[in-house]
């Protein structure tokens, strides 16, 4: 599939260096895509990253470029954007904790960094554009969450001017925790049992959606190859308690003990992917939900239908009522992730 519509075309992810840029990597490396470009502020990252490709992919090294910049800085990002054709657009803030300590730069890199993103690729004449958000951005109240709710407003407004004049394609998806991703608790709680020390847990009842980061890619490339302007898709997700979670990391690692800290700055109970109010527009197509753009401008007067009343659903799509994974469930799920399969081949082998 990524042979066809990616052939000899050019691929920016931006945030290219995080877990999400590596998966890419990992799945359009041996493809026939003509170049990926990774765009990122880190020089270290992007340094380790090309050592690899040269140790592990020699063949496909050439493929991959690499450019230092900031989406925060208009600038960079536009001398990345000559030849491009579509955007995969992964930069973020999104260390909860950390964001409610210094909330001005969430609001410079998710909010301002998009909208950069996206001006220079209406501007550059980009294909398409998939920008990556999280289940924080629905019903907001962290900072890390507010930029994102806010970062999908200015997604959607960017994306109905580029289909206005014509040209650019841009979608948002909206995606739970990912597993052993950059911020995913899952490698501290190895790390943790591999020191001898017990499981650190903040409430034991909070629930969090769990996905993968092949999960991740495969919705990324479901909306690049859907979407409509403005569109928003949602990947259905299982879920499992905080409590279950470690205990399924400690049925693969041992059993250390768990210790309850206490709620962070920023944290929620539960998760929602879907809100009611977007329940309304969506369309379920399996594995994700699609919520497309409202198209209507500021004259409502124009969409008045007599008796035509839609109201909110009775229940967001949320962490408590998706389907609940068990301890083994759990172990199942955790499985699935590189990250911990490399971690017990390393555990054994000690």
């Amino acid at each position: 599939m990524a042979d066809s519509i990616f052939k000899d075309k050019t691929l920016l992810i931006t945030g290219g260096t995080g877990s999400f840029g590596h998966t890419v990597l990992k799945h359009f490396l041996s493809t026939d895509i003509g170049e990926i470009r990774i765009f990122s502020r880190d020089e270290k990252k992007q340094d380790d990253m090309r050592h690899e490709l040269q140790a592990n992919h020699p063949q496909y090294a050439g493929k991959v470029k690499f450019y230092i910049g900031d989406v925060r800085n208009p600038q960079s990002i536009r001398d990345a954007m000559p030849g491009v054709n579509y955007i995969f657009h992964a930069a973020a803030l999104k260390q909860v904790p950390s964001c409610e300590f210094f909330p001005m730069q969430a609001v410079q890199t998710n909010i301002i960094g998009t909208d950069n993103v996206l001006h220079a690729a209406i501007d550059a004449g980009v294909e398409r554009v998939v920008c990556l958000s999280t289940d924080k951005a629905a019903y907001p109240i962290n900072a890390m969450g507010i930029s994102k709710a806010m970062m999908e407003h200015v997604i959607f407004a960017n994306a109905r001017v580029a289909a206005e004049r014509g040209g650019t394609t841009i979608c948002c998806t909206r995606y739970g925790n990912v597993m052993c991703s950059r911020g995913s608790v899952i490698p501290l709680f190895i790390d943790q049992i591999r020191a001898g020390n017990p499981i650190t847990i903040t409430d034991p009842n909070m629930t969090r959606f769990l996905m993968n980061l092949d999960e991740a890619v495969d919705l990324v490339m479901f909306a690049f190859e859907h979407a409509k302007p403005g569109d928003l898709f949602i990947q259905k997700a299982d879920a499992s308690t905080i409590e279950d979670l470690a205990k399924g990391v400690q049925k693969l690692f041992g059993d250390t003990g768990i210790h309850i800290i206490g709620t962070r700055h920023g944290e929620k109970l539960y998760e929602t992917l879907m809100t009611r109010e977007e329940r309304l527009n969506s369309e379920d197509f399996g594995k994700y939900f699609r919520i497309s753009a409202d198209e209507r401008d500021l004259n409502y007067d124009k969409y008045f239908v007599d008796g035509e009343v839609k109201t909110p659903s009775e229940e967001a799509y949320t962490s408590p009522n998706t389907k609940r994974l068990d301890v083994d469930g759990v172990v199942e799920k955790i499985m699935t992730t590189e990250y911990v399969q490399n971690a017990l081949k390393g555990l054994f082998e000690d």
